[in-house]
């Protein structure tokens, strides 16, 4: 499959381009760093660029058949580049007829079906308390997602380590069986997976070890 990544020179995104390759796929990877990216593959195109550039954004998915975005805040400013690289992704799809959209967020980003217990309330209150342009960048994301015609999923997640792959993985929702941590391999193999495993379009699952 021709894929695009967005966010590929981050510690998540190199996982992922690795296993997307892994997979036979071909590759554009999305970097605002490309440097950072030291995989060299013939089925590998690296395209350096910003998100907040509509051009680039749709230059990278012009002969893609999906995309998957694993861009985050760097920092608490209130650019909001997140959502609005994310806004420029899905015109962009919409624009050439790409379907398939998979993005992260952090479990942070409440989903209706979701049932908080009183930890994830506290976590909650303080990730608004003192992230607070991190989590409505993030939140802004995923409405446009979720609005966005596509068939779309949405990732969420909790705490990232660089731990080796554990393949232990929970689906579930906040408050409904969710763990604490997930590996960044393990996040990138389940994010991987549903390109061909249509059973949580449309859906906002949390994944954890």
């Amino acid at each position: 499959m021709k894929l695009t990544i967005f966010g590929a020179a981050g510690r998540t995104g190199q996982y992922l381009v690795a296993l997307a390759l892994e997979a036979d796929h071909q590759v554009t990877a999305f970097a605002r760093t490309p440097d950072n990216i030291i995989i060299e593959d013939e089925r590998l195109t690296v395209v350096q660029g910003d998100v907040t550039d509509a051009g680039r954004v749709d230059e990278a998915i012009s002969d893609s058949e999906a995309v998957i975005s694993v861009l985050g805040p760097a920092s608490n400013n209130r650019d909001f580049a997140i959502s609005t690289g994310t806004r420029h992704i899905v015109e962009a799809m919409n624009k050439r007829g790409i379907r398939r959209l998979i993005i992260s967020a952090g479990a942070g980003v409440e989903d209706p079906d979701d049932e908080p217990k009183l930890f994830n309330k506290v976590m909650g209150f303080l990730i608004r308390t003192f992230s607070n342009n991190v989590y409505e960048d993030m939140v802004q994301t995923v409405e446009i997602v979720r609005t966005s015609g596509l068939d779309w999923t949405v990732v969420r997640v909790p705490m990232l380590t660089d731990d080796p792959a554990k393949g232990d993985l929970k689906t579930a929702y906040v408050g409904k069986g969710m763990g604490l941590r997930i590996t960044r391999s393990d996040m990138a193999a389940f994010m991987l997976s549903q390109l061909e495993d249509d059973s949580f379009i449309g859906q906002a699952p949390a994944i954890s070890n």
